[in-house]
């Protein structure tokens, strides 16, 4: 039994095994065939925070799977004075085959993972998202074929997309550079901490995004604030607004993909010329939340 809490849960193998599963499924799926891997298989959304993307597509792909899925809000007591998370934890894994948790504090969903006795798959913290950098580079490999030696470049805010693509890009061989004011780069404990688990990863930082995207295979942004950050958006938005990705800075890539976890604020991290543009692939990357997540649950479950 295997949680996925943080991206370095997985092992870049593992990784691989994932991408395995995930493009079979989709060719299967794209051929209008749905393998019911995980029939009678139940999974429990639990959700602190709004979503469309990861909700849907978790649900999707455990349909597909021949599975079912409950989705369960704040209604439910999750991470509130009405019992412990030990409790909630130990009684929701006796109805569900697996838990797909979205929390505001990454603290509360390793403390779920501590005590639940089927896998929980984080599905967005305030510290990272592995479902959507794992889809993320999935989307590149199935575009170019291979994703190492190939080169990341996040333009905007050091947060927990940032922080997510980084770890996974070191654990696949590839470049990652983070384009990014001083003061929303990554912390000095990320630092420490990618340079423990990965200490061949090749992670950079700098304040030009024009160097950044400079031979780059993906250039990547996301919301400048970030939910629970609202208070912050005005600081935000006039330290990053040099970090913007528009057409100036695009034409600085031109062979290179345009990537965004959505929801995307346009007009402030990315203009609409380029998230409607040819090099954008925000469309398909969100396509392939399902399939990606389609071949985790399948790993996870033991049905790869």
């Amino acid at each position: 039994m295997r949680h996925v809490v943080v991206p370095e849960d997985l092992s870049a193998a593992e990784i691989e095994a994932v991408f395995a599963v995930a493009r079979d499924l989709q060719e299967k799926h794209d051929a209008g065939r749905r393998d019911a891997l995980l029939p009678g298989r139940v999974l429990g959304l639990l959700f602190e925070k709004p979503s469309l993307r990861t909700r849907v597509s978790f649900q999707a792909a455990m349909a597909h799977l021949g599975g079912s899925s409950l989705f369960l809000g704040k209604d439910t007591g999750f991470a509130s004075t009405r019992e412990s998370i030990a409790d909630f934890g130990r009684v929701l894994s006796q109805y569900v085959d697996a838990i797909v948790c979205r929390t505001t504090a990454h603290e509360t969903l390793v403390q779920l993972a501590a005590v639940a006795t089927v896998p929980v798959v984080n599905g967005l913290s305030d510290y990272c998202h592995p479902c959507q950098a794992l889809a993320d580079i999935y989307t590149l490999k199935r575009h170019v074929g291979r994703v190492a030696g190939l080169t990341l470049a996040f333009v905007g805010d050091g947060n927990n997309m940032a922080r997510s693509l980084a770890v996974v890009c070191g654990q696949l061989g590839m470049r990652f550079v983070l384009a990014a004011p001083p003061a929303y780069q990554f912390s000095d404990a990320f630092r420490s901490h990618v340079r423990t688990i990965l200490p061949e990863a090749d992670i950079a930082e700098t304040t030009d995004p024009r160097a950044a995207v400079r031979d780059a295979a993906v250039v990547y942004t996301d919301v400048w604030t970030s939910m629970g950050q609202e208070a912050e958006r005005v600081a935000r938005r006039q330290a990053l607004a040099p970090f913007q990705v528009n057409e100036a800075l695009m034409a600085c890539c031109p062979d290179a993909l345009f990537m965004h976890c959505l929801p995307a604020n346009r007009g402030e991290e990315v203009t609409d010329a380029v998230i409607d543009g040819p090099q954008s692939v925000v469309v398909e990357e969100a396509a392939n939340r399902m399939h990606l997540q389609k071949g985790l649950l399948a790993w996870l479950l033991g049905h790869a």
